[in-house]
């Protein structure tokens, strides 16, 4: 289930094999979503369902690593991503939709922590919004076999619903949509309920989304590893705003935008950090929290409910406060 790089902007991650590619071709899939193919220079490396690349995007002039699912299984030999542009972007989607044809970049191998098994009697497949670009791959690679999948895709609007020639195609009556503009909604308690015992459950969207699935799931007693699930890592209850944090054992005071993350605004001071997914999953950039003088917005899928309520932990990658100051420690990390 998890994304991202190691180590912030200066050192990009060891453990990820770095290459230069091309950007061939942009085509718009719906008025905010640009799909993007990409040839890597060196050899190809097939993409299993649930695949994603990294991709170094430069902002404010710093290169940092972005995350973006590998749309299909890519038999020609190039890799096809979807970028969702959102107004209040960190910059990566920024940086992307700048791009033009024959522009340079640096890609990773395809990651997957967000795998398809193919042992389950009945599949369900379940995408909210830009979450519908893993769960595209995992429909059509399910399609070609004979156990029973359904696909439920909500979006904003009719406009916002992407790949649906696609998936009409090869799902049919398999496929169902909910648009939230015409009071549409997928009703988790009777999909969860009419799911056969060993069925198993992929969901990509809001966190929202997901925390209601993962309750349910829980009510209805079911395993929790027949339950998989993605997160964007980027919505939260609060709109994001700035707020400050300070860090004690380094006698450092860090601004940060409303438009960064706790993460990036901490490497871009010098704090030695430790990161990996960058979407509230792995649970790596956790700091200790000292102190906190307004509402912890917690945007993560790492920690409990239980956990969340402590309030004395926040994952920096995703996770910010409603304004004000928040007091963390840090690591030694000499």
């Amino acid at each position: 289930m998890r994304r991202g790089e190691r180590g912030g902007y200066r050192v990009l991650s060891a453990k990820l094999d770095w290459e230069s590619a091309k950007l061939i071709d942009i085509t718009n899939l719906t008025p905010d979503i640009r799909l993007f193919t990409i040839k890597r220079d060196g050899p190809f490396v097939a993409p299993a369902p649930g695949s994603h690349i990294n991709v170094i995007v430069l902002i404010d002039g710093r290169p940092v690593t972005r995350s973006y699912s590998v749309i299909g299984a890519c038999r020609d030999g190039l890799y096809r991503i979807a970028v969702k542009r959102v107004a209040d972007s960190r910059g990566g989607s920024r940086y992307m939709w700048a791009l033009e044809r024959g522009a340079n970049l640096q890609l990773s191998q395809p990651v997957n922590h967000f795998d398809l098994g193919f042992a389950a009697t009945e599949y369900v497949l379940i995408a909210g919004g830009i979450g519908i670009t893993p769960i595209y791959g995992m429909a059509l690679a399910l399609t070609a076999t004979n156990v029973p999948v359904k696909v439920l895709y909500a979006a904003r609007t009719q406009a916002d619903l992407a790949f649906i020639p696609d998936l009409r195609e090869h799902l049919g009556s398999r496929l169902e949509t909910f648009v939230a503009e015409d009071n549409e909604r997928i009703d988790l308690h009777a999909v969860i309920a009419g799911m056969q015992p060993d069925g198993e459950l992929y969901i990509c969207g809001p966190i929202a989304l997901l925390e209601d699935a993962k309750s349910l799931w829980r009510s209805f007693g079911r395993p929790i590893e027949r339950l998989r699930f993605e997160t964007f890592g980027n919505n939260g209850r609060f709109a994001a705003t700035a707020f400050r944090a300070e860090i004690p054992r380094l006698e450092l005071t860090i601004e940060v935008a409303a438009d960064e993350s706790l993460l990036d605004a901490l490497e871009r001071s010098g704090v030695p950090m430790i990161a990996d997914c960058r979407r509230g999953e792995c649970g790596l950039c956790v700091l200790p929290i000292l102190k906190i003088n307004a509402s912890l917005d917690h945007r993560d899928v790492f920690f409990s409910d239980e956990q969340k309520a402590l309030n004395d932990r926040l994952c920096t990658c995703v996770s910010r406060i409603d304004g004000g100051v928040v007091t963390l420690d840090v690591p030694d990390r000499n």
